[in-house]
């Protein structure tokens, strides 16, 4: 009833509002014949007529808007509601302590379809053989808390002690300074040829605003190549931060919650607990990035903590499992992999002064190198490689001293000049960069060709990346 006044005033109003404005066009008008004021007439009525039937759809239209209006001030009263609950069974934490629920509540930013993890979890009550792997950055690797007390080990133990009729096998897939890019073309071979039932994911301080489309796209395209692997492995998403808050947490939370995958978020349980006075950052990392052991503590009993609650409801989850037939991006590395030198055997072609070293530099074993000054000759000096993708990407090294520069040519066009240079940075490292795409795969060639400098300098190429 209430709906229907509120149309009746706004038609009305509206229909005062018109002729006003019908006025004002009129007298703009100046004097005119009987015959002009006739058709005026005419045409000021059927303009009143189309006004009345405009006014009484934007009623109609008022009236959707304001139940809209309504349903989402109904689902904001609702955040801020469960807002409340979760301040108001606030409970203080300490780093010696056990989790708070408060905690588990904030890192829960996406509960996901937990099918694929029930059956993990039947796997292991059964005592069966069950293979947990993690691919991920630094902090996966464990830089801060090492091999043994980084929050990969630690989630790995605690499954092996609490299913300990089953044989828990562990594999750690985490290179230092590596985002989804890399991580997408190294999975095949680094980790689903392992034979992974579970795998954690974490990449969100690695991948960076600087590439935001290509960081969500090789996202993507990584949990779809993991998701559709031959062992059908559960996903568990990690999200973690900076000190700042900086994380791609949001840009990878739009891609886990298409496929509806769990999330849980170290960033928000971290920072919510420091906001909180709690504690302060320094407690969970010894920099602005890695947490330390008591922070790989913490991200650990996260994931533990939602194991346990799929565990204590695996009588109640079944049905379909996450839906993957739509990809959240273009998905383009999907399946993607590295032709590093261990495997481009007659694919590359050395000419000139450059040369092979067969030692690991920034997590990865050998790579191609380079090293000259401006007395060089380098007429003759590139590395070549023959292959089909449809896209093509290189991984190539950054030097804090006497990084050179090198032009990349695919197919003799100059598509891009990388510098190797990382002069005051904080170490050397292995960094990546889309080349080119195609509309579809076939056969190229792609050439590397130091350039000059002023004095010594190195330009090394770790792998391709192909997709």
């Amino acid at each position: 009833m209430k709906k229907r006044i509120l149309a009746i005033l706004i038609t009305a109003a509206l229909a005062v509002s018109v002729t006003g404005c019908a006025g004002n066009a009129t007298s703009g008008n100046g004097s005119g014949s009987a015959s002009s004021a006739t058709e005026s007439s005419e045409t000021s009525s059927k303009a009143e007529e189309s006004d009345v039937s405009s006014a009484e759809e934007s009623s109609d239209n008022s009236a959707e808007e304001s139940s809209d209006n309504s349903a989402e001030e109904s689902k904001d009263d609702s955040s801020q509601e469960e807002s409340k609950d979760l301040e108001a069974n606030y409970t203080k934490y300490t780093l010696d302590g056990d989790l708070t629920q408060h905690m588990i509540d904030m890192s829960r930013l996406n509960e996901g379809n937990k099918v694929r993890l029930a059956n993990v979890i039947k796997k292991l009550k059964n005592g069966e053989e069950v293979t947990v792997g993690f691919i991920g950055g630094s902090i996966t690797q464990g830089t801060s808390a090492g091999n043994e007390l980084c929050y990969a080990k630690l989630t790995a133990d605690w499954l092996q002690q609490t299913y300990s009729s089953a044989k828990v096998n562990y594999v750690n897939a985490g290179i230092g300074a590596t985002g989804s890019y890399i991580g997408v073309h190294r999975v095949t071979a680094d980790l689903l040829s392992k034979n992974p039932d579970l795998v954690f994911v974490e990449f969100s301080v690695n991948d960076t605003t600087e590439n935001t489309e290509r960081n969500k796209d090789s996202y993507d395209s990584l949990l779809r190549t993991i998701w559709k692997s031959s062992t059908n492995p559960a996903i568990i998403t990690i999200a973690t931060t900076q000190e700042n808050g900086t994380s791609f947490q949001d840009q990878h939370a739009e891609i886990v919650k298409h496929y509806d995958l769990p999330m849980i978020s170290y960033k928000n349980t971290i920072l919510d607990t420091i906001k909180h006075g709690n504690i302060v950052w320094k407690d969970i990392s010894d920099d602005d990035i890695h947490p330390n052991v008591p922070g790989h503590k913490i991200v650990s009993q996260l994931l533990q903590a939602y194991i346990s609650d799929v565990d204590k409801d695996i009588d109640n989850i079944s049905g379909d499992e996450s839906d993957f037939s739509t990809p959240a991006t273009k998905a383009s590395f999907e399946n993607g992999s590295l032709l590093t030198l261990a495997q481009a055997g007659d694919a590359v072609t050395m000419n000139g002064e450059f040369k092979v070293n067969e030692a690991n530099f920034g997590g990865f074993d050998g790579y191609w190198f380079f090293k000259g000054s401006n007395k060089t000759d380098l007429s003759s000096t590139n590395l070549t490689f023959k292959v089909n993708a449809k896209e093509i990407g290189i991984l190539y090294g950054k030097y804090t001293k006497a990084g050179g520069t090198a032009d990349i040519y695919i197919d003799d066009e100059l598509v891009t000049t990388l510098n190797a240079d990382f002069t005051g940075g904080w170490g050397n490292y292995v960094e990546c960069a889309q080349l080119k795409s195609f509309d579809t795969a076939g056969e190229h060639i792609v050439k590397i060709v130091p350039k000059t400098t002023d004095g010594p300098s190195m330009f090394s190429v770790t792998a391709l990346a192909i997709a």
